[in-house]
């Protein structure tokens, strides 16, 4: 059994990765250093910093395009250059990364400090490091929705200052402009090209995105414009309303210019969209830099325990570890002008090196490489990125320039004492060529696949679902295809942190995926429908079932879900996501199947779309099984005779749609939970419906059905029609108005 990698990425996704990556340290910490180096044209810094990223960013999303795996710039140069190159690229890469991110937390604290008094900005820094390096340990998820929400944050406050001091900017604090000539400038424009770093970050996760030859080179492009533009706008802002001197050398500029202009309310608004920003930066610099060491591991250049999974928390422990000392060595012994400029320096290399990898890919002239994309202006923008690197490097003070030659010697000479006799690959190996090849015959045949009429049930298994659970879903499943005429698609989503590259994870066949291959073939021999078996890995499990469905053409997901406490529903739970995004109906079950089924209840409450849904259900496992169904309708003590006219009316039109024996039941109670209870207690599967859940509303008011399948032990299916569309929170009471 194969394992697939699920895209899930979409277009705003990767803009708000590499805008989240970008919008840090580059506004909020260096446009005070670099003030110093090139006085008021400093804004032409952050335009020409820009422009140099351009050439690494086409070249990017090409081999992004072409080979959308996990790894980005350190894969694309090691297949293209060789090993060796790619092990300086790795180096430099994982070295970037954790400058990065301890700038970005020594930048925080100086925020932080903005507003209260720290004992020891570097001690705080740590401190937050240490914490960041214990959640990237245990695999706590980043997730794209919480990365946009902080992305729009950060940008509503931005764009809040920018509108409101633009006006008061000072014309005289440009004059004189080019006070440090144009070598100020360009030396500025090395110390804050690490800003624009985030904008290749992306490329690690290609392998994760929707439709990569659109949506990897689009979201590159729009947030690398839009972060220039918003850096030139909040540059100008800065050097227009605060002094030169006060400016030049400010470590916590944006605070400097809040509080200036608007006093300590916007001060406090201020400091919190830089700590939002710097620590997410952080905490992103461990989770993609401890990718690197990993990496490296694993294509034989670098040392073997930092392939090391950790069996609980399936994070690689010692590539985080190291990386996370690492940047607090940095923390401990450099200033933040020494890690901006270190930074931007190997960042400069590997952009270097992804230019030439690319030329070396479009000269090989290679049949399997066909990119979605293709770079304009091939090899000049190429060349021009090359060249304009060397420049901004000779720029760059001596630590910065002496730690590049370092860099490319010290991997150097590692490749050639270590990693040489482990590998045999050369530049644009063959086994690349034969493994893209393969995975292109892949996605040729999907595209080529043609979903038939049949009616599909998809199950998702999730590792906390047994085998007794797993089995009773395929069993559940069976009578609705086979009445359909169908199959049944058993898959198991396993979700890995996200600090763990999905590539790592599919290539590895454990004990349990092979358990589950062969306890499924077992089970589906003596059930009379079609059974196919897969598994997929992602880093959400939510949108992978949706996404499977959805391109599947999947009729019916059938998944497996424990009872819930209203604070998790608060904080939104995968159940409600599935059925709001869900291409088809969705059943939820809940509590363990006790014994054979002789009756199935269905619990009706006139919807004209989930009621004809749990009734279908109910009717095809009734016939297959020999058991009868029992409709029940709950009405207060006190309900006049029409109404009940009404239900009766009601549940004969349902029975109408059923081939099997039907009774139907008015419970007359004034405690609909308690009162069904009762009725309930001989049955032997129950059916719901359910729908997406209010946060703050349920957290108040629990739903009924949550409510009764907390209060009864026998197995419950709660369905939910794909037709149904979540209302107001007034939907409840306009119905009860309306039909009671």
């Amino acid at each position: 059994m194969t394992k697939d990698l699920e895209r899930d990425l979409g277009l705003f996704a990767v803009i708000a990765i590499s805008m989240g990556a970008m919008i840090g340290s580059g506004i909020f910490i260096l446009p005070g250093i670099a003030m110093a180096e090139a006085g008021p044209a400093v804004i032409l810094a952050f335009v020409i910093a820009a422009i140099l990223v351009v050439p690494a960013a086409l070249s990017i999303a090409e081999l992004g395009t072409a080979m959308p795996e996990a790894g980005g710039d350190y894969v694309f140069i090691e297949r293209g250059m060789g090993p060796a190159m790619g092990t300086i690229a790795g180096l430099g890469t994982w070295l970037m990364l954790m400058l990065k991110g301890a700038l970005a937390l020594v930048g925080g604290m100086f925020y932080l400090e903005a507003v209260m008094a720290l004992p020891s900005v570097e001690a705080v820094a740590v401190t937050f490091a240490v914490v960041l390096i214990a959640i990237n340990l245990i695999g706590v998820k980043q997730t794209g929705g919480l990365q946009l929400i902080m992305v729009v944050v950060m940008l509503v406050i931005l764009s809040v200052f920018v509108a409101g001091s633009i006006i008061r900017v000072d014309g005289a604090n440009y004059d004189p402009f080019f006070t440090e000539g144009m070598g100020g400038v360009f030396t500025a424009t090395a110390t804050v090209l690490v800003s624009y770093a985030g904008v290749t970050k992306v490329a690690a996760v290609a392998e994760e995105i929707e439709d990569p030859g659109r949506n990897l080179p689009l979201g590159l492009l729009v947030s690398l414009v839009a972060t220039s533009i918003l850096y030139a706008l909040l540059v100008f802002v800065l050097v227009g309303v605060i002094e030169g001197e006060a400016l030049a050398g400010e470590e916590a500029p944006m605070a400097e210019a809040v509080d200036l202009l608007f006093g300590e309310l916007f001060l406090y608004a201020i400091v919190l969209a830089a700590l939002l920003a710097l620590i997410s930066t952080a905490n992103a610099g461990i989770l993609t830099a401890s990718r690197y060491p990993l990496a490296l591991s694993r294509d034989d250049l670098f040392l073997d325990v930092f392939e090391y999974i950790h069996p609980r928390f399936a994070t690689p422990v010692v590539a985080i570890l190291s990386t996370g000392g690492i940047m607090v060595l940095a923390i401990l012994t450099l200033d933040v002008e020494q890690i901006a400029k270190s930074a931007g320096a190997f960042q400069i290399l590997v952009y270097i090196l992804v230019c030439g990898a690319l030329i070396a890919f479009r000269e090989r002239d290679l049949e399997w490489y066909d990119p979605e994309f293709s770079t304009p202006g091939y090899p000049w923008v190429q060349l021009f990125g090359i060249a304009s690197g060397v420049f901004i490097i000779s720029r760059m003070e001596l630590l910065p320039i002496v730690g590049s030659i370092a860099i490319v010697i010290g991997g150097f000479v590692w490749y050639r004492l270590y990693a040489k006799e482990r590998v045999e690959r050369e530049g644009v190996a063959k086994g690349l060529a034969r493994r893209e090849a393969g995975r292109q015959f892949v996605r040729d045949t999907e595209a080529q696949f043609e979903r038939s009429d049949q009616y599909e049930v998809l199950i998702p298994i999730r590792r906390d679902v047994t085998r007794e659970q797993e089995d009773a879903l395929i069993q559940m499943a069976a009578p609705i295809v086979r009445r359909r005429g169908g199959r049944i698609r058993v898959v198991r989503f396993d979700e890995v942190p996200d600090q763990v590259p999905l590539d790592t994870a599919a290539d590895e066949l454990t004990s349990e995926d092979v358990e589950f291959e062969t306890r499924t073939d077992h089970l589906v021999r003596y059930l009379e429908v079609p059974v196919e078996v897969g598994e997929i890995v992602s880093h959400d499990s939510r949108h992978a079932v949706v996404n499977f469905a959805e391109r599947t053409g999947a009729d019916l997901v059938l998944a497996r879900q424990r009872p819930t406490s209203r604070l998790e529903t608060l904080f939104g739970r995968d159940a409600d996501w599935i059925m709001e995004h869900a291409p088809c109906d969705v059943v939820f079950v809940q509590h363990e199947q006790r014994g054979e089924i002789d009756e199935i209840a269905v619990v009706t409450d006139r919807s004209p779309f989930n009621d004809p849904l749990k009734v279908e259900l109910a009717d095809a496992i009734a016939d297959t099984l020999g058991a009868s169904v029992r409709f029940l309708f709950p009405v207060s003590a006190d309900a006049p005779e029409e109404l009940l006219e009404t239900i009766e009316a009601y549940h004969d039109d349902l029975d109408d749609l059923c081939t099997v024996p039907v009774e139907s039941t008015i419970v007359r109670t004034d405690d609909e939970v308690e009162g069904l209870s009762e009725a309930l207690a001989a049955a032997d599967l129950v059916m719901l419906s359910t729908v997406t859940h209010r946060r703050l509303p349920d957290l108040f008011v629990e739903r009924r059905s949550d409510r009764l399948a907390a209060a009864i032990e026998q197995p419950v299916l709660l369905v939910h029609s794909k037709k149904t569309r979540r209302g107001s929170f007034l939907r409840p009471i306009l119905n009860r108005v309306l039909f009671d």
